[in-house]
């Protein structure tokens, strides 16, 4: 992994460059984010004296397989501003980091304990089959009953339903925030057009976005309908 600096209108001290090598230590970077390919950390400086507690700006991008991920901050001076926007790249990635180990099974719940840390859970029968209830004597479909949902026939079933409120945002901000929760795919509101929409990792590094516009022509679902995206 290489570390590029390089300065925006300003010339960059090779002392400085030194002290972003020690500053920016690539074994711990690596820990956290084994994809890592470079690191570019760019200084600028702000000739405005009314700015002077802000005169200098550092910002570290880091490049790897995925959405880059920055961080800058301002101090009076370029070592002060180069340790914050430290603080905040780390912070990132480990949060980052912390959010992908946690999807590897920290936390499972076992089996044997669902029933008693899940109210109303699905049960199976002793061939791991779902257990179903009896059809009701009313000529209708079988139905099956689990905790407080009845489905008709072979289902589907929806086992949890969640409702998120979501501020809109731009295509840039939900891949940064998949990449950022580790997920092969994020749902989020189009900031241009308010719609949902959905952002997924494709084949060789590449993404994918998928735009649901409602049909003013359709006033309700037709029968057995389900949902418009597949997985």
């Amino acid at each position: 992994m290489d570390i590029v600096v390089k300065g925006r209108k300003t010339e960059v001290p090779e002392r400085f460059r030194k002290h972003v090598a020690e500053k920016l230590k690539l074994d711990k970077i690596q820990k956290l984010d084994a994809k890592v390919i470079r690191l570019d950390v760019e200084v600028s400086k702000e000739l405005n004296p009314r700015q002077a507690d802000r005169s200098d700006r550092v910002e570290i991008t880091l490049r790897h397989r995925g959405p880059v991920i920055r961080a800058e901050a301002a101090a009076p001076d370029p070592y002060a501003a180069l340790d914050l926007a430290a603080e905040k790249l780390e912070s990132r990635l480990r949060r980052r980091h912390d959010k992908r180990t946690s999807r590897r099974g920290n936390g499972r719940i076992p089996a044997s304990d669902v029933a008693v840390t899940v109210p109303d859970a699905a049960v199976l029968d002793g061939n791991g089959a779902l257990a179903t209830s009896a059809p009701e004597d009313d000529g209708a479909s079988d139905v099956t009953r689990v905790g407080p949902l009845e489905v008709q026939g072979e289902g589907p079933l929806i086992c949890r339903e969640k409702t998120h409120k979501a501020a809109p945002m731009t295509l840039d901000q939900a891949l940064y925030e998949m990449e950022l929760v580790g997920h092969d795919f994020y749902l989020f509101v189009d900031f241009d057009t308010k719609h949902p929409s959905v952002v997924y990792r494709r084949h060789a590094y590449d993404y994918g976005v998928i735009h649901l516009e409602p049909d003013p022509f359709v006033d309700e679902p037709p029968h057995g309908a389900g949902g418009a995206l597949g997985g």
